[in-house]
């Protein structure tokens, strides 16, 4: 089973959302991400936070349709995304995309990125989503189909950083250490039909941007 979390950070096009909602079999809204889903006529599975976040129309809404809701004390020692992301690891799912988990809080943005070793130590898959960016984390290997217009950067995520083996790419690399804190892997392209990144040793962030 496939889960989309639905976060309150910065979604600006009901459309995209609706679209990248077809993919899941089960959704799921921490507090504020509901105001997304009505907005993209989506109606959840399930509702998980403290609900400070949310509209009082969005409020009306999932009462009227009987959406359930999982409420949590505003004082907690885990973010509503994170309350969604355990919630969904304890019912057994083990692929699961985050939306609405970036923007202008660099704070939440950074948090909700490093969920995904969470995800890593748990045995389970995942990515964050947005409008411009697809994050991964990768210990082994990723296959990416060539998307024009995208770049693809390599961020190692602890010392003493990775090593990485990349085919496909503009740049390639053949067993290259890549320091962490290096700029070494950013911003590289795609110029056959896949791409493949090897990651011999360490932990990356795989992001595929645009501007």
């Amino acid at each position: 089973m496939k889960a989309l979390i639905v976060s309150n950070g910065v979604i600006n096009d009901s459309n995209w959302l609706k679209e990248i909602n077809k993919e899941f079999d089960f959704v799921l809204c921490a507090d504020g991400g509901c105001n997304h889903c009505m907005k993209a006529s989506i109606i959840p599975d399930l509702v998980i936070g403290d609900l400070d976040s949310i509209s009082l129309r969005t409020l009306d809404t999932i009462r009227e349709k009987k959406i359930p809701i999982k409420k949590f004390p505003a004082k907690k020692n885990a973010t509503d995304t994170e309350l969604a992301m355990d919630f969904l690891i304890s019912k057994g799912i083990m692929d699961i995309t985050f939306v609405g988990v970036t923007g202008s809080r660099m704070d939440h943005t950074l948090a909700n990125i490093f969920l995904l070793k969470k995800l890593y130590q748990k045995g389970c898959k995942g990515k964050v989503v947005d409008e411009s960016n697809t994050i991964y984390l990768v210990d082994k290997e990723l296959i990416l189909s060539k998307e024009e217009g995208f770049y693809v950067s390599i961020i190692p995520l602890m010392n003493p950083g990775a090593n990485i083996s990349l085919d496909g790419f503009e740049y390639e690399l053949d067993q290259v250490n890549i320091n962490f804190g290096s700029t070494l892997g950013i911003s590289n392209k795609i110029i056959e039909e896949k791409g493949y990144i090897k990651v011999h040793r360490g932990i990356c962030l795989v992001c595929i941007s645009k501007d």
